[in-house]
């Protein structure tokens, strides 16, 4: 009996030690560089995040400007390039003219002086209208953009244009399958250098619709995200990466990096093997995914020397203190 317990316990003491042998990033090389700062809608108000859902007009609860750029514009990703973004995020709605335009509100609401869902428009229409005209700091007493943004939503292919050699990230904001070939058309319109400047998230649906139809394009979608996430905790200690994991772009919640298999080294280099670009976002509370790393202490929790992606709502802050 002694000498099977004895057997038993030096099996389980083999594969501990194989497991922590397969995993350990002290083990694993480093890959020198620098983070990659990705700019959330590149340089926008910040608004009370308290309570949000998906219908809040996040514009009427605007905190007091620090700056004067509107989100989604032009401008907005000049200044969180000069800021030192790599890459800037955009959000994008197909419209009944056959454009993309760059706007994040299903509706034109709450930020313009337009009513009504933004894809049942034409973006000749939409170029009338004054994106500044919802935002206010003070329940509506005074409204310091309005008049300021007449003229100032871009089309996707202005986006593009007007900064060729720089990334992007596209959020898609809705679940309509065609939605996504209609991007897929975009994109594959564009030389194969530029593709591979472009990432695109959002809705399962037309992700996988893009995943299809381009699939040298980069995505991430809520379901690959969990695929990825979950399958990697599960069994990602063998080496073994979820299908989900596999040419993806990759959000994790730095709460939860420290619990990956392999973190941060082994990790990061078995996601960039697999054709995988990784962003730490900020903790994960059970929200959606859309908090960054917006502030010296977040930032500080990060790895010495860590050279992947952040994803941050501050580029103005982060920038400088991350380069």
């Amino acid at each position: 009996m002694g000498r099977k317990l004895f057997c038993c316990a030096a099996a389980v003491a083999l594969a501990a030690a194989g497991i922590y042998l397969n995993n350990t990033s002290l083990l694993a090389e480093h890959r020198p560089g620098k983070p990659v700062l990705l700019a959330h809608r590149g340089i926008a108000q910040r608004f009370d995040e308290t309570d949000l859902k998906n219908d809040t007009c996040t514009a009427a609860r605007m905190l007091p400007p620090k700056h004067d750029y509107l989100e989604n514009t032009v401008r907005s990703m000049q200044a969180g390039f000069a800021a030192g973004a790599d890459i800037v995020e955009i959000d994008v709605h197909p419209t009944t003219d056959g454009e993309f335009a760059v706007f994040h509100d299903w509706t034109l609401d709450c930020r313009t002086d337009g009513h009504g869902v933004t894809r049942a428009h034409a973006m000749a229409d939409m170029k009338k209208l004054d994106i500044g005209y919802g935002y206010t700091a003070d329940g509506g007493k005074s409204f310091p953009f309005r008049g300021r943004g007449i003229g100032m939503m871009p089309t996707l292919a202005e986006g593009l244009s007007t900064f060729p050699d720089r990334r992007f990230l596209i959020n898609v904001k809705s679940r309509d399958p065609s939605e996504g070939e209609k991007l897929a058309a975009v994109l594959n319109g564009l030389p194969a250098a530029r593709r591979a400047d472009i990432i695109v998230y959002g809705g399962d649906e037309p992700i996988d619709v893009v995943r299809r139809l381009s699939p040298d394009i980069r995505t991430a979608s809520r379901q690959s995200l969990k695929g990825c996430l979950f399958g990697y905790i599960g069994y990602g200690w063998t080496g073994v990466l979820p299908d989900a994991c596999k040419h993806r772009m990759m959000l994790v919640p730095i709460n939860i990096a420290p619990w990956l298999w392999g973190w941060p080294d082994r990790f990061l280099n078995r996601m960039a093997d697999a054709g995988t670009e990784v962003f730490v976002l900020g903790p994960y509370r059970g929200s959606d995914f859309s908090t960054g790393i917006d502030d010296p202490l977040l930032l500080a929790r990060l790895p010495q020397d860590y050279a992947a992606g952040i994803w941050t709502n501050e580029i103005e802050a982060i920038g400088k203190l991350a380069k």
